[in-house]
């Protein structure tokens, strides 16, 4: 891998990593007082409602995926004028889609709300203004994925960080508005957050038609590359609706089992998981695009070293800033947000552990995609996950308690995760044993030892703010300390050191200069 790739990958995710630091500073503010001004009930029932068109997601998920790919393939062939071409294809794509998406969560979608759903009588009708307000943002979303898919493609993500400064702003407003009026706040709230995604989605689409000429729309017609564009999309949509299933199906499975309280404390862990989760998601999307391109050019050990190297960063990254939350779960949610629903706690260290097991798959998932043979890879990975819902319900009715849930989400994405490492040893030459021994032994081996000095703090300090600290200082340094010597190879390590040293060297060289000028005169 080149210096200047990498060194584009590391802008990159900088970048990225300032946009997630403001996302989740506001959001963990935003979460508190929407929480107290909501309720646990309506808090509840804007995440259950909320989910029902998050379901629908997994086709945006699967056209924004579709189109990362073939964009990117085309920018490592340096083919403009057919990417030009391929965008103006997707965008038919994604407008049929809303079309399809609009009438079905009008007609089935409505169906279940009003008559399956667990909502108390009094606030069916705030819910259905979530629902419709929902079902606005969602179809505004899906028209800006192919803008969102050509800035990642283009690996420009600094676009994000300056939308999100915006996006942030508008949100803090959300809160203050909602404080001020005296109006039904669930009601309110739906239509600021949709009033917050017409602004976002106005400011991509400027930007991208401005700057990148492919994004100029224009008629155009190719019934094979069409083809070609709604099978890859087809059997992603497959594993994209396994993946909807396991998140969404899963909530409204609690929701018909146990009502709106656990919905809202399902939705506070997912709430933070997701600030933390976006340090990998971050990182992923720095590096997926030259996965891609590597698969294009025909670098197949580049695209090896970058898959390892991406899956193991991606599990480090996560581990590191999780490891307080999970071991002072407790102190800091009490600290966020006063009172608690019952499970919060339980389900957010659940939740980080799928997280954490997710991690390890997503260069993987970019990988097997970059191929565009991805039938077998989508069948099967698909299938497991789809066995989720009836492990769940089997259990639910049983009588066993909500977490069960996310016990079985852990084994399921446990076994996806060595079927896909099996899989890409026949897709693309990845060493099965080989990303065993340098990914999977590494963070096993950092995972065991990094708890231990943290563990020990614990076990001798009484529990508060003094506690957290030194949890926070000792697990800090301890898994800094194995990951740099047990989980970075010798070649990580150099290619670490060196790029400090640059990074130094080139903030000096100024300085240097001034000296010898002031020397001369």
């Amino acid at each position: 891998m080149s210096l200047e790739k990498n060194k584009r990958i590391a802008k990159n995710t900088m970048m990225l990593y300032i946009r997630m630091l403001l996302i989740m500073v506001v959001s963990l503010f935003t979460v508190r007082v929407v929480l107290n001004t909501l309720g646990d009930v309506d808090y509840g029932i804007y995440n259950v409602v909320g989910g029902i068109v998050v379901m629908f997601n997994f086709l945006s998920g699967t056209m924004s995926s579709a189109s990362l790919r073939f964009f990117a393939f085309e920018l490592g062939r340096k083919d403009y004028q057919k990417l030009k071409h391929i965008f103006n294809l997707t965008f038919l794509m994604y407008t049929v889609l809303a079309v399809l998406v609009l009438v079905v969560a009008q007609t089935v979608g409505l169906w279940f709300l009003n008559t399956q759903m667990n909502i108390p009588a009094e606030r069916l009708s705030a819910a259905n203004w979530v629902y419709q307000f929902s079902i606005f943002s969602f179809i505004l979303t899906i028209m800006t994925l192919p803008y969102n898919a050509i800035i990642i493609a283009r690996e420009n993500m600094k676009v994000f960080a300056y939308v999100s400064i915006v996006e942030a702003l508008l949100r803090l407003l959300i809160v203050y508005l909602l404080l001020l009026f005296p109006v039904d706040k669930l009601k309110l709230y739906s239509v600021l957050m949709f009033s917050v995604v017409c602004i976002v989605t106005f400011i991509y689409r400027t930007i991208c038609s401005r700057n990148y000429p492919e994004c100029k729309l224009s008629f155009f017609w190719d019934k094979d590359q069409f083809k070609t564009l709604i099978s890859f999309s087809g059997w992603n949509m497959f594993g994209a609706l396994s993946g909807m299933l396991k998140n969404q199906g899963l909530n409204i499975l609690l929701n018909l089992f146990f009502g709106p309280v656990v919905n809202a404390a399902r939705g506070i862990a997912y709430q933070l998981s997701a600030r933390i989760n976006e340090f990998v998601m971050n990182f992923s999307r720095a590096i997926n695009p030259q996965i891609t391109k590597y698969y294009a050019a025909n670098e197949k050990n580049n695209m090896h070293n970058l898959v390892f190297r991406g899956s193991k960063f991606a599990y480090f990254l996560l581990f590191f800033v999780s490891m307080p939350l999970v071991l002072e779960t407790s102190f800091i949610l009490t600290l966020w947000l006063g009172n608690l629903p019952e499970y919060t706690i339980l389900f957010t260290r659940l939740i980080i552990a799928l997280a954490l097991v997710d991690s390890l798959s997503y260069a993987l998932m970019t990988a097997a995609q970059a191929t565009g043979k991805i039938r077998n890879y989508q069948i099967v990975v698909g299938s497991i996950l789809l066995l989720n819902i009836p492990a769940s319900y089997v259990l639910l009715r049983a009588g066993h308690p909500p977490q069960v849930t996310m016990y079985v989400a852990i084994t399921t994405a446990t076994i996806c995760l060595i079927l896909r490492v099996y899989m890409l040893q026949r897709m693309i030459d990845l060493s099965f044993w080989g990303f065993m021994r340098s990914v999977i032994l590494s963070v096993i081996t950092v995972s065991g030892l990094a708890y231990i000095p943290p563990i020990a703090v614990m076990s001798f300090m009484p529990n508060g703010f003094l506690r957290f600290l030194m949890v926070c200082i000792s697990g800090g340094t301890s898994s800094l300390i194995t990951i740099y010597f047990l989980g970075f190879s010798s070649k990580e390590r150099t290619f670490l050191t060196v790029m400090v040293k640059n990074k130094l060297l080139k903030r000096s060289k100024p300085q240097s200069k001034r000296e010898s000028v002031s020397v001369k005169s």
